[in-house]
């Protein structure tokens, strides 16, 4: 019977895998989801939705969008969807739909990378990608809860996706092809300004491509062959800056709004701070430049960081010395640029960096391609091994994203704060670098708290609200913990004490109520400070 019937096509078992791969993953997003807790700027992300929202269904007429704050010089796309479902489901907290909803963006991120890898390396390849990216710390621990650089990753990888597909129909891309080439060009600008940088990969692109077809072909035919590409794409330019007016109004309010944002965010406006770089608290303006390459190395799991850098190494052989079709090494070039320039960029022009790596998430879709490119050029190799020798090949993969996974496991929710064991996990990353820089540990502390309080409110101040110092996100906690506390700065008259385990925060001799704990290291702690006022929530010096 049809239905019967076993999937002979070459890479079918891979493609399956991949689908089961995806359904397993988008499972576990739906079943955590809601473990996820608030950070510094789940409300101001929020309120920016509602006030996109107001402002399309104003009839554009309630421009209050337009001087918020300084939001408005990104879109906002994730926050206008989540406003709207939370209008539609008013019986649903926002934020838990914003959770579930980054979740779902994540995966379909998943997706995109996999029809990427499938089309780069294969089946297998695109497989591997997919494996590689869900034991991605930066990408997995970010999309429940990033509402900026998540999506903004997602975006750049279906750019990507749509480039790759025009470069294999190259020099004449299929309407389908243009109108998402349009879609996620539109997607990517209008999340973050900072997507114009996706005009130097494909422009690297387009010129490997023009220099190697014009050896082969001449200068006059390679220009044209590569002119009708650009043309045939920049059918899909209104439909980019239509989607863009819609995630991100206030860019197409002046057709030099994109510019004046890039200006805005070229210097930083905010009061410097520190944060904890290789075991010393640094002003954030002056990180060095080994900054992301570090934490990069000391954040990924080491089959991530091996195989994309064995990726990298043997792309650039492909891209000089290899023997494909001048569009199938473009397609490289692409992939190459978009992992490499970003870091190469901050490196070369030293901006502010901040909250680890988190606005970095983008280029960990590029990596894992490569990482997935490389898995397949083992694999082709392997055929002509022993047996044995391909099944230790294929245990010492699966063992790689089993391990990582595990530790995910063991750190959920806070799969972010990953380090790998070059570093010496989160134990000795504690010392070195910032952790839970989100504050989500003050969901289960809080969740905690009010359990203790419910067991002895007897003893406890009645006729008020019980006051809980904070140091850590401040609007994040008054959310948590509800309407029987009250959130203060006061560290003199309060009840409670609630921090989190990073360097800033004042350390007490108080009792200890509530200690969130990881592997030995705290995340967030609880003190009972009645009759114990301290001089701050924050350590002396911050």
């Amino acid at each position: 019977m049809p239905f019967l019937q076993i999937d002979r096509r070459p890479g079918a078992i891979a493609d399956t895998c991949a689908l089961v791969v995806l359904a397993a993953i988008a499972g576990i997003a739906i079943l955590t989801f809601a473990d996820y807790g608030l950070g510094w700027d789940d409300f101001t992300h929020s309120q920016y939705g509602n006030l996109l929202y107001s402002y399309f269904s104003s009839g554009l007429t309630d421009q209050k969008v337009f001087s918020f704050v300084n939001l408005y010089y990104y879109g906002g796309g994730f926050d206008l969807a989540a406003a709207m479902l939370a209008k539609a489901m008013p019986y649903v907290d926002v934020f838990d739909i914003r959770r579930l909803l980054g979740a779902l963006v994540g995966v379909g991120g998943l997706f995109i990378v996999w029809r990427t890898g499938r089309r780069i390396a294969g089946p297998w390849g695109g497989l591997a990608a997919i494996l590689l990216l869900f034991i991605c710390p930066l990408y997995y621990g970010h999309m429940f809860m990033n509402a900026k650089d998540a999506p903004f990753a997602v975006a750049i990888a279906g750019l990507i996706y749509a480039f790759v597909r025009a470069l294999d129909e190259f020099p004449n891309p299929s309407p389908r092809t243009v109108a998402l080439f349009g879609l996620f060009l539109g997607l990517t600008v209008g999340t973050r300004v900072m997507g114009l940088i996706t005009g130097v990969y494909m422009g690297a692109a387009i010129a490997f491509l023009l220099a190697v077809e014009t050896v082969q072909l001449g200068i006059r035919s390679a220009l044209a062959r590569s002119l009708r590409f650009v043309a045939l794409l920049a059918i899909g330019l209104p439909l980019a800056y239509l989607v863009l007016g819609l995630i991100w109004p206030w860019g197409v309010a002046d057709p030099l709004n994109p510019l004046v944002a890039v200006k805005y965010y070229s210097k930083f406006w905010e009061v410097p701070w520190r944060e904890m770089f290789e075991g010393r608290p640094i002003l954030v303006p002056d990180m060095p430049r080994s900054y992301v390459p570090t934490l990069f190395s000391v954040q990924m799991p080491e089959l991530f960081l091996g195989l994309s850098l064995a990726g990298t190494a043997g792309a650039l052989v492909a891209i000089l010395a290899g023997k494909g079709t001048p569009a199938s090494r473009a397609r490289l070039v692409l992939i190459v640029m978009a992992a490499l320039f970003p870091v190469a960029l901050v490196m070369a022009t030293r901006p502010v960096v901040y909250n680890g790596i988190r606005h970095f998430v983008f280029i960990t879709p590029p990596l894992a391609l490569l990482g997935g490119l490389a898995v397949e050029w083992v694999r082709t190799k392997a055929q002509n091994l022993p047996r044995l020798a391909q099944g230790a090949l294929a245990a010492a993969f699966v063992v790689g994203i089993a391990v990582p996974a595990a530790d995910f496991r063991a750190l959920h929710p806070y799969e972010y704060t990953y380090y790998n064991r070059i570093a010496g996990g989160i134990k000795a990353a504690d010392k070195m670098f910032m952790l839970d820089y989100w504050g989500l540990a003050f969901k289960q502390a809080t969740e905690e708290l009010d359990e203790y309080v419910e067991q002895h409110r007897r003893s406890l101040p009645q006729g008020r609200k019980l006051r809980v110092a904070v140091c850590g996100p401040y609007f994040a906690a008054a959310a948590e913990l509800g309407p029987r506390y009250e959130t203060t700065y006061d560290s003199r008259n309060a009840d409670f004490y609630l921090q989190l385990g990073e360097f800033y925060c004042a350390q007490v001799k108080a009792p200890t109520l509530v200690k969130i704990e990881r592997e030995g290291v705290v995340y967030a702690t609880v003190y009972d400070v009645r009759g114990r006022p301290f001089p701050s929530v924050f350590a002396a010096g911050q």
